[in-house]
């Protein structure tokens, strides 16, 4: 998959934003892949890790908020332990999240959940996705 960079497609505003609410410095990403390798949910993944990061680096906005990455990722912090430069990936997920959930725009609706599912599912888990999916 070929990235295009250009004037147009860098976003220097959200990756101002993703570095403030991360904390983050992801530009010493070195691309070893690590972390799409210790994944988990990567089978679930659209657009593995390591590419989120290198897609933020350059500012691709559109291609990565509109990735089901951040949403899969199970915040178990695999990456993290094994990222060779201590770069925190989850605190990147967590922050694309916010990025679009200030946009008052949910993952996952409530009212668009059925009364049998909601029955069958544990409130724990309810509970748990509505945090991290809902604004």
């Amino acid at each position: 998959m070929t990235i295009e960079i250009s004037d147009k497609t860098y976003d220097e505003e959200f990756v101002k934003k993703v570095e403030d609410i991360s904390g983050e410095n992801f530009h010493k990403c070195m691309q070893c892949g690590t972390c799409s390798g210790g994944c988990p949910m990567i089978e679930h993944m659209d657009i593995p890790p390591r590419r989120i990061m290198i897609l933020t680096h350059f500012g691709l906005k559109d291609e990565v908020i509109c990735s089901k990455t951040a949403w899969i990722c199970a915040t178990c912090n695999a990456c993290s332990v094994r990222c060779p430069r201590g770069i925190e990936l989850t605190k990147v997920m967590e922050a694309i999240r916010q990025l679009t959930l200030r946009k008052n725009i949910n993952y996952v609706e409530p009212s668009a959940i059925s009364e049998e599912t909601i029955a069958d599912l544990p409130q724990i888990a309810l509970v748990s996705c509505f945090r991290k999916h809902t604004s």
